[in-house]
């Protein structure tokens, strides 16, 4: 447990801005993430553990789908729903990204795509946490260039025969069911997404060992040999990649607040050693103009990460939020949030790479968090393109 306990952060008044209902949500989840995810989250990242202990009491607080309608979820505007991300961030990017991963990538595909056979199956028992699952795009040679798969899916009678593999799976060996995209053959290859038991014949997932990131996350490969699933599994309204991007954008504007959050945390841990730590003339070093200048850097960056996460998600409640408005929170608040992290280790000097607090752990989570749903480079050119009407890709 980190030897500094988190204090709020918070530089313009920024809860003035949230109703009392976001406000609540923040900190209930606040809450739960102190009392449940900080006392044990040193020891899983040490372990390479993900907390399988905390699936249940999350479903309990509607975290899953808690922004979809019905099935059980918890109907949030998608402002709360940032704020949860953003706190379960603060606590670890790999807890946020199992979360993100069962609303945004499962749960949404199947609201969004699915079938009313397809949702009353699953959503309920996704919503509960009573099963889990996995999101299947990335393979081994195509990452920012997912249109590429060779994941195939073959008509036979009733039943598809899905053939492929799939790569950087968050979840995948303790899902459930995983939504796999592929190109149909008799569908002149366009993609769809599937829904495969992961108990069916031919699934097969494997961990991914040796990673210094995510480690409280469990992150996998999986692979479809001969995969037969009845015609019934395919997600009727699925058309094309652009359905996957869909699900894509939902996962982004996650990150773009959970990014906050691990800021968060690294600047309120450096603040607080740095008042506490003294260094020449018997001073604490926040008496240092260097160390001040870092500090100011940060709380500047991160309230200016609130401001934007803010409005990407009040236009996402309004309906008028672009893809490129969500590129640019992600691609922003990660980059900033990263930076924070290098920061506030530099502040703590030997002790910014001890577990002692959690500077580093959010530091290499970050890495990977700055990588996936879209690199910092895919999300310039997504930009890029917004403002200038021409496509780099």
């Amino acid at each position: 447990m980190s030897a500094i306990k988190f204090r709020g952060v918070d530089f313009i008044e920024f809860d003035s801005l949230l109703s009392d209902d976001e406000r609540l949500v923040r900190d209930t989840t606040r809450k739960f993430i102190e009392d449940n995810l900080v006392p044990i989250i040193e020891e899983c990242n040490r372990a390479g553990r993900f907390p399988r202990e905390l699936v249940k009491p999350m479903g309990d607080l509607g975290f899953y789908g808690a922004s979809l309608k019905g099935y059980g979820c918890a109907e949030m505007s998608n402002v709360e729903y940032g704020l949860v991300m953003q706190e379960l961030e603060r606590g670890d990017s790999g807890v946020r990204s199992f979360v993100s991963v069962q609303s945004a990538l499962v749960m949404y595909p199947i609201y969004a795509f699915g079938s009313d056979e397809q949702k009353n199956a699953w959503l309920p028992a996704l919503q509960k946490g009573d099963k889990l699952g996995c999101f299947g795009l990335t393979e081994p040679g195509f990452g920012s260039n997912p249109g590429g798969m060779l994941t195939r899916a073959r008509k036979d009678g009733n039943d598809y025969v899905l053939n492929g593999d799939k790569m950087w799976i968050t979840s995948g060996t303790i899902a459930d069911v995983a939504v796999i995209w592929a190109k149909v053959e008799e569908e002149d290859n366009k993609i769809r997404g599937f829904l495969v038991e992961t108990d069916r014949p031919g699934f097969s997932a494997q961990d991914v060992h040796g990673k210094w990131s995510l480690r409280a996350s469990v992150t996998s490969g999986l692979s479809l040999q001969d995969v037969r699933v009845p015609a019934c599994n395919l997600l009727p309204k699925s058309d094309g990649l652009k359905s996957a991007l869909m699900c894509l954008n939902q996962a982004r504007y996650g990150i773009a607040w959970g990014g906050i959050g691990a800021a968060m945390s690294c600047y309120d841990c450096a603040l607080q050693y740095s008042l506490l730590r003294k260094q020449f003339r018997d001073q604490p070093i926040a008496s240092h103009q260097l160390i001040q200048e870092k500090l100011a850097w940060m709380i500047t960056e991160i309230t200016k990460a609130q401001l934007l996460a803010l409005q990407v998600g009040r236009l996402k409640d309004e309906g008028k939020v672009g893809h490129q408005h969500i590129s640019m929170a992600k691609r922003n608040n990660v980059w900033m949030a990263l930076e924070c992290a290098r920061l506030a280790r530099e502040i703590l000097g030997a002790n910014g790479v001890a577990d002692d607090y959690p500077i580093m752990r959010h530091m290499m989570n970050l890495e990977s968090v700055k990588t996936y749903e879209g690199t910092q480079d895919i999300h310039a050119l997504i930009i890029g393109a917004a403002v200038t009407g021409v496509d780099a890709f």
